[in-house]
C-alpha cells in the first residue's frame, strides 16, 4: 500500500510505523501483564502496578543510553561512516553494561521502599519486595537492548525491533501463564512468575539482538573497541536528556497528588484517561522516533535543508493522525472508557479529562516531532530548559494554585492542556530559528 505514497513519504512511514507499532506492542505487554495476575488478587494488581511504576526511575537513566544512541549513530549513518558507527555502537555497549550494575544495586535496595512510601498493605509489601527484586536480575539485559534498539532506529531500521517485540509478546503470555498460574507441571509461582517471565523475554530480546549483530544483519560491524571521545559525545546530549526525563516523571507526580485531593473518583478517572490518551500517543511516538533518525541522519549527511524538509512532512502526518483521533476522544469519550470501568462517576471524570486532552492533540503533535528533531540534532540541553520551564510554571504551580483556590478540576486540566500549547509554540520558534544546525556532537 506504501508504494502508493511518494518516495520521500514512503521513507517516512517505513520509519515511524513499525516504530509506533513496537510502541504499542510494549504497552500492550504491560497491560497483559496486569490482566493476567488481576485473576489472583487485588493485592497481585497492586504490587505488580507500583512496581512498573517505578521503572520509570530506571527509564529516565535509559534516556541516556536511548537519546545518546540515536544522535550520535543517526549523524554517522547520514555520514555513511558505517565503520565509526560500529565502534560508536561497541562503546555504548560496553558502557550500557557497566551502567546497569549499579542500577541492579540501586533499584535491588531501594524499589521495594516505594511500596511503604505509598503506605501499602503488608500483603503487597510483601510481593513486591518479591516482585521488584527478581526484576533486577534484568537490568544488564535491558540497558544493551536498548542500545541495539536505538542502534537500528539510528540507521532507519524500526521493522527489526517490532518483529522481535511481537515474538517476546507471545513468549511474555506463554511464561505468564506457565509460571503464574503453574500449568502444565510448572511451579505456580504468582507475582514472582510474572517477574520470572519478564527477566526470561527480557533475556530472550538481548540474545537475538546479539545473535542478529554477530551474524551481520544489522548496519553495524561486529567490533569491541572502546572510544572514551565517542562515549563523551553521545553523553553530552544524553545526559541533558535524561535529567529531563527524571524531572519530568517527579513533575507528573505532583500533578496525580493535586488530581488525588478530588477524590476516589476523580483519581479513577484521570488514570483511565491517560492510559486511554497513551494508546493516542503510539503515532507520535513512532514519528518522534522517525524525527530523531532523520534529522540525525540529514546533519551527518551536510544537508541540513534535507532534515529540515524531513521533519516538517513528519510534523505533517503526526498531527493528521493525531487530529483524526482527537474526534474520538472529544465526541465519543464514554463509549472508549466503557472498556476500562462501568463506574457511573468515573466515567464521567474520564471522559472529562479526554475531552479537554482531545483539543490539544495538534499541539502535542508539535512537542512530539519537534522535542524527537531537536534531540536529533543534539539539542537537548535547550529542550531540557523548554520542557521544565513550561510544566512547571505553566502546568504544576498554576495547576496547585487554581485546586487551592477555586478547586475545581476543570482549571486543573485546562492549565495541564496549556502547558501543551505553550511548549508547542515555544519548540516551532526554537526549530524555526534554526540553531540546531550549528550544533556539533
Amino acid at each position: 500500500m506504501l508504494r502508493y505514497f511518494p518516495s520521500k513519504h514512503q521513507k517516512i512511514l517505513k520509519l515511524s510505523i513499525p516504530a509506533a507499532v513496537n510502541s504499542l506492542l510494549d504497552m500492550l505487554q504491560v497491560i497483559t501483564d496486569l490482566i493476567m495476575v488481576g485473576r489472583l488478587s487485588a493485592f497481585a494488581v497492586a504490587a505488580v502496578g507500583l512496581g512498573l511504576q517505578s521503572l520509570m526511575f530506571v527509564f529516565a537513566v535509559l534516556t541516556v543510553l536511548h537519546v545518546g544512541t540515536s544522535a550520535l549513530l543517526s549523524r554517522f549513518v547520514g555520514a555513511q561512516r558505517f565503520k565509526r558507527a560500529s565502534i560508536g555502537l561497541s562503546t555504548l555497549l560496553r558502557f550500557a553494561f557497566f551502567l546497569s550494575i549499579p542500577a541492579m544495586a540501586a533499584w535491588y535496595f531501594l524499589a521495594s521502599s516505594i511500596y511503604v512510601w505509598f503506605g501499602t498493605v503488608s500483603e503487597v509489601v510483601v510481593l513486591g519486595e518479591h516482585y521488584v527484586r527478581m526484576l533486577t536480575w534484568m537490568m544488564p539485559f535491558v540497558f544493551m537492548k536498548l542500545v541495539f534498539v536505538s542502534a537500528l532506529n539510528a540507521a532507519g531500521d524500526t521493522k527489526t525491533p517490532m518483529k522481535v517485540k511481537i515474538v517476546s509478546i507471545a513468549l511474555n503470555v506463554t511464561l505468564n501463564y506457565l509460571l503464574i498460574f503453574g500449568s502444565f507441571g510448572f511451579p505456580q509461582l504468582g507475582v514472582l512468575g510474572a517477574a520470572v517471565g519478564t527477566v526470561i523475554v527480557n533475556m530472550v530480546e538481548f540474545v537475538v539482538y546479539l545473535v542478529l549483530y554477530l551474524r551481520r544483519h544489522t548496519p553495524y560491524l561486529p567490533v569491541w573497541y572502546y572510544s572514551k571521545r565517542l562515549l563523551g559525545r553521545a553523553l553530552k546530549v544524553g545526559i541533558p536528556a535524561s535529567v529531563e526525563r527524571a524531572l519530568t516523571f517527579g513533575s507528573f507526580m505532583l500533578f496525580t497528588a493535586i488530581i488525588a485531593q478530588y477524590g476516589t473518583a476523580e483519581l479513577a478517572g484521570y488514570q483511565i484517561g491517560l492510559r486511554v490518551e497513551g494508546l493516542a500517543f503510539m503515532p507520535g511516538i513512532g514519528f518522534t522516533i522517525a524525527a530523531m533518525a532523520l534529522m540525525g541522519q540529514g546533519l551527518g549527511a551536510k544537508d541540513p535543508e534535507r532534515a529540515r524538509e524531513d521533519v516538517l512532512l513528519v510534523l505533517k502526518y503526526t498531527t493528521g493522525f493525531m487530529f483524526f483521533l482527537s474526534f474520538f476522544m472529544i465526541f465519543i469519550p464514554e463509549k472508549i472508557v466503557w472498556f476500562f470501568t462501568d463506574d457511573v462517576r468515573t466515567i464521567e471524570e474520564a471522559s472529562l479529562y479526554l475531552r479537554i486532552v482531545g483539543v490539544s492533540q495538534i499541539p502535542l503533535a508539535f512537542n512530539f516531532v519537534l522535542s524527537g528533531a531537536l534531540r536529533g540534532a543534539g539539542d537537548t540541553k535547550r529542550t531540557l530548559k523548554i520542557n521544565l520551564v513550561s510544566l512547571w510554571f505553566v502546568r504544576i504551580v498554576p495547576a496547585f494554585l487554581l485546586s487551592w483556590y477555586f478547586h475545581t478540576i476543570l482549571l486543573v486540566y485546562l492549565a495541564m492542556i496549556s502547558d501543551t500549547f505553550v511548549k508547542a509554540v515555544w519548540l516551532w520558534r526554537t526549530f524555526s530559528k534554526g540553531k540546531w544546525q550549528k550544533i556539533t556532537i
